[in-house]
């Protein structure tokens, strides 16, 4: 028996009382996997339509998982709170009216997904608590918005972020239309399975009844969040009383992953048909998954009212003992096969478990009475073009019976063919003509070629341009009316010889030797053509595109030859193209041929042929343009002096010379020496020019042999002692050693005579 209670203000806060105490002390715990609000207008208060005021009956049903160790219902003795439903005014974020409900009556649900041949888990259990209240509204122009709120989801949900702290709002909002006509909102027929089999698709009839006949538009949506983890009621409570004003938030989804319309994953392709309520899918994530459904309502254009359910998926793996399968797309339901042209058609039977199939037969409406087929792989001859209809039967009469249900079109036939016209040796346009046949009402549709170069066109017939020669695959896909789809791909050899043969040096005039760059500007060519050039001077290449070195003065004629791989040919001769200017010759004398340091003033004399301007460089330091240019040589050693001419084509030559300024010296030692401090002919020493000197010894010995003076420093002389003590006067033996600023050693050996 459903417990029924009516709500009035001064009931209401008694009731909140008794169950307050009731409930203070159970615990609370993540339980709730699904919840719905609907209503059904009563009429006027008290049948008086003076009140002005409605009197509705509101269902509420509330799912939770009772495989856990959740809380139970709220205001069930097992539960861990009053359950409290909240009455908004729009605009008014004070609550128009609050209230508790009585305990719910509780009744399991089935988690079977509805066929008899699939084993479910034995660890899934799912109850579901109604709650039945009724509730006085006075009319008015704005919306009222009956609310319950309630904390928390399973933590193992796998869809939403943080599902332990997700809670659940389960609202109805009640627009001045649906006042004003006394409206009642849809009410589902069915409740989702609670088990969905991984990899299996389902079908669920997720209709809606009206019980006023409104127009119905179902769609997928967002459940809406609810309740919190702090406290006990207040706002952000596990059980929030009052329940918070919308508007509502809704569950945050794992996305990209999962979202509000896709909730098992893109993947699984769920969908729920607007019109039918038809949901559809195949789940392949195992996993617990928040679901939403809305059915709206809508009378003569207007909206009346929005039912939002919110459930749990739960995708577990199934043990499948008999299910009926092929092999093709299924689409809510059916088996879905399209041909073109093609009549005689195999459907490979794939279905499971083959063991628990006792018996299975094919029918096919192929026009009269059924035509049965008895093989496991099914080949059926079809009349022609057109929509047949065929069934897959399992165990018909016996234990677990499935069927699979076909939808075949046959559709006509359509080939693709096109042939190619072009002049093969000559470059130009390629003129492609469809052949293309297509048995259905209105031929071919489409055209998409494909010319094996990027470009493309939907033209029947179209013409073409290549840039570039080559073997080219070109492709054609036509299209009818019916989707049918043909193509066909032909090789074309395109490899035309140029139009015109156009070719660009670099240069055209230039003075040996002279590197020129031809540049081939004719199209179409590629590698594999054969090219001949022929320069005009003995020398010749294959290259497309080659480089050429003129060593002589002249005028050339250059000729140019191109043959494709077919056979195609072409050729011309540039007269003249190139010319190449003799260029001058660089020379020039010196004088003094050998410059010493006492003279380094050098004249370069210019011996040139055909110069007409002059650049001399010396040592890379000095430059001169004057044609019989005067130098004077820095130092001792080599110099190198270069001299660069031009004659009036611009032509050069260079020539370049070492000039070697050789390093001097001049010694002699005296023959005697006068030691009186007169300061005349004091010291004995050498006398001369030594610079550059790279090592210098002077020693004097007496006559008896003894070394009584020496020296490293041609400046340093003797001054007549030996020791302290003068030496007397007398005839004394002196050597002399050094090594030339070029390394040559020389020896002076002599006698000098002491005077006193």
């Amino acid at each position: 028996m459903k417990r029924e209670i009516f709500i009035t203000p001064l009931s209401k806060k008694l009731l909140h009382l008794l169950l307050g105490v009731l409930f203070a002390t159970n615990a609370y715990g993540a339980h709730i996997i699904g919840g719905v609000l609907t209503y059904q207008c009563m009429g006027f208060t008290g049948d008086d339509p003076n009140s002005n005021s409605r009197t509705y009956r509101f269902v509420m049903k509330i799912y939770r998982d009772c495989q856990g160790n959740g809380a139970g219902f709220d205001s069930d003795p097992d539960g861990a709170f009053p359950a409290t439903v909240t009455v908004f005014r729009e605009g008014n974020n004070t609550p128009f009216d609050l209230f508790d409900l009585l305990p719910p009556d509780v009744n399991p649900v089935d988690p079977n997904p509805g066929n008899a041949c699939v084993v479910v888990p034995p660890n899934v259990c799912v109850e579901e608590g109604e709650y039945v209240f009724f509730v006085e509204l006075p009319i008015s122009n704005q919306s009222y918005f009956v609310t319950y709120q309630r904390c928390c989801r399973n933590n193992t949900i796998t869809n939403i972020v943080n599902p332990g702290a997700s809670g659940a709002t389960y609202t109805m909002e009640l627009t001045p239309e649906a006042q004003l006509s006394c409206n009642s909102s849809p009410e589902f027929d069915n409740f989702p399975p609670a088990v969905l089999c991984v990899g299996e698709p389902f079908t669920f009839n997720h209709t809606a009844t009206d019980a006023d006949g409104d127009l119905l538009i179902y769609e997928l949506c967002t459940p809406f969040l609810g309740g919190g983890t702090m406290g006990n009621f207040g706002p952000n409570g596990v059980g929030p009383d009052p329940d918070l004003p919308p508007p509502y938030a809704a569950v945050n989804f794992n996305a990209p992953t999962y979202t509000a319309l896709n909730p098992l994953g893109t993947a699984s392709g769920l969908s729920i048909n607007a019109t039918t309520g038809i949901l559809t899918g195949t789940p392949n994530i195992v996993g617990q998954f928040v679901v939403g459904i809305c059915v709206s309502e809508y009378r003569n254009g207007v909206l009346m009212s929005t039912v939002r359910r919110d459930f749990q998926f739960n995708v577990t793996t199934c043990q499948i003992l008999v299910s009926a399968r092929l092999q093709a797309p299924l689409e809510n339901g059916v088996y879905i096969y399209k041909t073109c042209g093609d009549y005689s058609l195999v459907f490979p039977n794939q279905s499971v478990q083959q063991q628990n199939i006792a018996n299975f037969r094919w029918e096919f409406d192929l026009g009269g009475p059924p035509t049965v087929v008895t093989q496991w792989n099914a080949a059926v001859d079809f009349p022609g073009p057109g929509n047949y209809s065929g069934r897959l039967y399992l165990n018909s009469n016996a234990i677990c019976p499935d069927t699979a249900y076909l939808d075949i079109t046959i559709n006509p036939d359509i080939t693709a063919d096109f042939v190619s016209e072009y002049d093969t040796c000559v470059a130009g346009l390629v003129d492609f003509r469809d052949l293309s046949v297509a048995d259905a009402q209105g031929g071919v549709l489409t055209w998409d070629w494909r010319f094996g170069d990027g470009k493309v066109s939907a033209t029947q017939s179209p013409q073409h341009d290549y840039s570039d020669p080559g073997e080219r695959i070109v492709t054609l896909q036509i299209e009818d009316i019916n989707g049918c789809r043909d193509s066909i791909q032909k090789i074309i050899r395109y490899f035309p010889v140029p139009v015109l043969i156009l070719v660009s040096p670099n240069r055209v005039e230039d003075c040996p030797p002279a590197e020129i760059s031809f540049n081939n500007l004719s199209s179409p060519i590629d590698e594999t053509y054969d090219v001949v050039w022929d320069f005009g001077d003995g020398g010749a290449s294959n290259e497309i595109s080659p480089t050429h070195v003129f060593e002589e003065a002249g005028v050339y004629d250059v000729s140019l030859s191109i043959t494709s791989p077919i056979g195609c040919s072409t050729d011309t001769i540039f007269r003249e193209l190139i010319r190449i200017y003799s260029g001058p010759e660089a020379d020039f004398t010196v004088s003094p041929e050998k410059p010493d340091p006492f003279d380094p003033v050098v004249t370069f004399t210019d011996q040139s042929i055909d110069a007409w301007r002059w650049n001399w460089n010396f040592d890379g330091v000095h430059t001169s343009i004057e044609q019989n240019p005067v130098y004077t040589l820095q130092d001792t050693g080599l110099h190198r002096v270069v001299l660069r001419v031009t004659n009036s084509f611009g032509c050069q030559d260079t020539t370049s010379r070492l000039i070697d300024v050789a390093p001097f010296i001049s010694f002699h030692m005296p023959n005697a020496f006068s030691p009186n401090n007169d300061t005349v002919n004091d010291v004995f020493k050498g006398e001369g020019y030594l610079r550059g000197v790279q090592r210098f010894s002077m020693k004097i010995w007496s006559r008896w042999g003894d070394l009584i003076f020496e020296s490293n420093d041609p400046d340093s002389g003797w001054n007549g002692l030996i020791g302290n003590q003068q030496a007397p006067q007398g005839v004394y033996l002196y050597e002399v050693s050094l090594d030339h600023p070029r390394g040559a050693p020389e020896f002076y050996k002599g006698f000098v005579t002491l005077v006193r």
